[in-house]
């Protein structure tokens, strides 16, 4: 069993020092540690902590009104998760984002907003796998089964040639409201750029770029913030994003649609798409330790794709862990999935109907793609 340090959540401390001014100052004043030493302790970086020095935080806790002294110490502590779901379950509140079209005869109003069949699935696949723990609740009868205290949905509109303005504003209003809770919390953005412009924003954030602004005119590939880029279809709406488009760099033209990944050495590979035989699709999760905060991206390139990986989820939970990056008070995964087919693509009238892939090939990405570009 692992813990983790929480000092940083009990605080609401936010790593920047335009949102939280002056918290390692006041912390060092108070208790005379260290400077570097808090700053360890509140991104979770420490190995061990002295009994004095824990005592002398607890006081600052207390006194400054951020715990009560019957809450300590044990409340700067939690215990780490030790597989896929169980860092979903662990959370005290989960909130999945889906995106939602709507009708163009529909005016301003949601009433004729719709949810795509294929994310009401893949949400309920998720669903169940955090309240079961993927089915393995009922195989553990020694200890009590976490679960979210709250499990809220919300939603944002999905990208459209019209009213852009629209789709920005609420996707940021959703995510800006989701990072500033100070509990222990998740947030799962469902599906694509295509359909869900809270994944840009769960994108932008971890890799530190700019939201909705293309990267293309990069001069190579491995100059890309974002180690994932969605190539859209020749047929598809475009949105302008930090992870997808139609060229990987200045010099780098893909034709094959899909969602492309950075390797280890600089070169991209790809998980394809086309009509008949192949499909694609991503998981993505970042677990801020210190903070509690943990934000996940799972979609598939398209509906047939989110269908798939709804039952690759119930089925391969565990092919998702471990993060495939560990350090400096987070925790990165990051898998790029390819379905293979054999049989004919099915009918209209049976969409309801689940397709089976022949081949389902998981590919976690390397260590070094994710370290290169948060340890800069």
């Amino acid at each position: 069993m692992q813990y983790s340090f929480r000092l940083a959540e009990l605080l609401g401390h936010i790593p920047d020092p335009k949102k939280r001014p002056g918290t390692v100052k006041a912390i060092v004043e108070y208790t005379g540690l260290d400077r570097h030493q808090v700053s360890a302790l509140l991104k979770n970086e420490v190995k061990y902590i002295p009994l004095k020095a824990l005592s002398r935080l607890c006081d600052y806790l207390v006194e400054h009104g951020y715990a009560n002294a019957d809450q300590l110490p044990g409340a700067l502590f939690a215990v780490e998760s030790e597989n896929f779901w169980e860092i979903l379950a662990r959370r005290q509140r989960i909130e999945i984002c889906c995106g939602i079209r709507r009708f163009h005869d529909d005016g301003d109003g949601p009433h004729g907003a719709w949810l795509v069949a294929s994310d009401s699935l893949l949400m309920g696949e998720l669903l169940n796998g955090i309240s079961s723990l993927g089915g393995t609740s009922k195989m553990n009868d020694s200890e009590p089964i976490p679960h979210p205290d709250l499990l809220q949905q919300s939603l944002v509109w999905s990208p459209s040639e019209e009213d852009q303005a629209e789709v920005f504003r609420r996707s940021a209003e959703v995510y800006d409201a989701f990072t500033q809770f100070s509990s222990d919390r998740g947030l799962i953005g469902l599906g694509s750029v295509k359909s869900n412009p809270v994944v840009e924003h769960i994108m932008a954030t971890t890799f530190g770029c700019e939201p909705f602004k293309d990267q293309s005119s990069v001069a190579a590939g491995v100059e890309r913030s974002c180690p994932f880029m969605l190539r859209y279809r020749d047929s598809d709406l475009k949105p302008e994003s930090c992870m997808a488009g139609t060229q990987l760099s200045k010099s780098e033209l893909s034709q094959t649609p899909g969602i492309m990944y950075e390797k280890e050495d600089g070169t991209w590979d790809m998980v394809r798409w086309n009509e008949e035989t192949e499909d694609a699709a991503m998981v993505f999760y970042i677990h801020r330790e210190a903070l509690g905060r943990l934000e996940m991206v799972v979609g598939g390139f398209s509906g047939r794709a989110t269908r798939m990986l709804a039952r690759t989820l119930a089925s391969r939970g565990e092919d998702f862990w471990p993060p495939v990056y560990t350090g400096h008070g987070v925790q990165v995964g990051a898998f790029a999935i390819q379905f293979s087919f054999t049989t004919p693509k099915q009918k209209k009238h049976d969409i309801l109907l689940t397709e089976q892939p022949s081949n389902v090939k998981i590919t976690p990405l390397d260590h070094h793609v994710i370290a290169r570009r948060l340890e800069k």
